[in-house]
């Protein structure tokens, strides 16, 4: 359904150096670098077929986060939701909501665990299980 995701910084140095780290942990590699005709820098990591984007705002105010907004990351299993959380920790983010672990609802179970980057923007790692046949 989607091509690409994309936000907005306040300092794309520091998001580089968070994406770089927690996208590693999905196995997302260096982003391409572009600076578009007006000036502003934007970083493309590409994986899997889709592109998640962070740029410095084409209109010139301040990046801030989407109130009510998430961004969900496919993990391949519940210890990588939890490796995500820890290492977006630790490159800056802010963990929010439960720890990492197994939510039960009407969707079914599910891993998950949330965090904020260095610019308020809520990321999910989410795993669903498979079910039994």
């Amino acid at each position: 359904m989607f091509s690409h995701v994309m936000v907005g910084s306040n300092d794309i140095e520091r998001s580089k150096r968070f994406y770089d780290a927690v996208l590693a942990v999905i196995g997302a590699g260096e982003p391409v670098r572009n600076q578009n005709l007006t000036g502003q820098t934007r970083l493309f990591y590409r994986h899997e077929g889709a592109s998640f984007c962070i740029s410095e705002p084409l209109n010139g105010e301040s990046a801030c986060g989407a109130n009510g907004g998430t961004i969900g990351f496919k993990c391949s299993s519940p210890e990588q939701v939890t490796e995500f959380h820890d290492v977006a920790v630790a490159h800056g983010g802010t963990s929010i909501e439960e720890p990492p672990g197994l939510r039960e609802g009407k969707l079914g179970a599910m891993y998950l665990s949330y965090v904020r980057d260095p610019d308020g923007n809520k990321l999910c790692a989410l795993h669903r299980p498979k079910t039994p046949s």
